[in-house]
């Protein structure tokens, strides 16, 4: 799909929400985990997107799918990477070229339970962005970044603590 394409995708979505702001809200799709055997598991959408993840062979998984961790540095990536396009394409700027690595660094006591005071998740995550668009400046680049970045969903939830319920059902 062009860029063309994805503006006027965007164009129509934000002159609908404009006129009916009410329908901007609404409840995600649920992620559902599915145990299928020792650390693996598989995850479904309601319309079955599917993802596997698994642990590590050291943690006692098989190491047969990325770990939830990659999985989280992948949805940081892919959000960043969309993000990006979108914007350039509001911006009527074709990219070239456009890579996102994400990477972190954890400390595996805070995972497995073996010091309270080492957090369980990533001490740090540092995303890498390279980005290329005929007749673009380098500022304008880095500003369609810089844009997406403050708008990706999942760098958000990451960046602040969003309020989280836990509801048990015992089977």
């Amino acid at each position: 799909m062009s860029g063309e394409h994805v503006r006027k995708s965007i164009e129509g979505v934000v002159s609908y929400l404009q006129e009916h702001p009410n329908e901007a809200r609404s409840t995600d799709p649920a992620a559902t985990a599915i145990w299928e055997r020792g650390l693996r598991f598989k995850a479904e959408s309601p319309r079955g997107a599917l993802v596997v993840s698994d642990m590590s062979k050291t943690m006692g998984g098989e190491g047969s799918a990325p770990s939830p961790g990659w999985l989280m540095r992948a949805a940081l990536a892919t959000c960043a990477a969309t993000l990006t396009v979108m914007r350039a394409a509001q911006e009527r700027l074709e990219l070239t070229m456009l890579t996102v690595s994400v990477e972190s660094e954890s400390d595996s006591r805070g995972l497995l339970g073996m010091d309270d005071s080492v957090h369980a998740g990533p001490l740090g995550v540092r995303m890498r962005i390279r980005i290329g668009a005929d007749g673009a400046s380098e500022e304008k680049l880095r500003q369609i970044v810089k844009w997406a970045e403050a708008h990706s969903p999942v760098a958000d939830a990451i960046h602040r603590a969003v309020p989280t319920q836990t509801e048990i059902e015992i089977a």
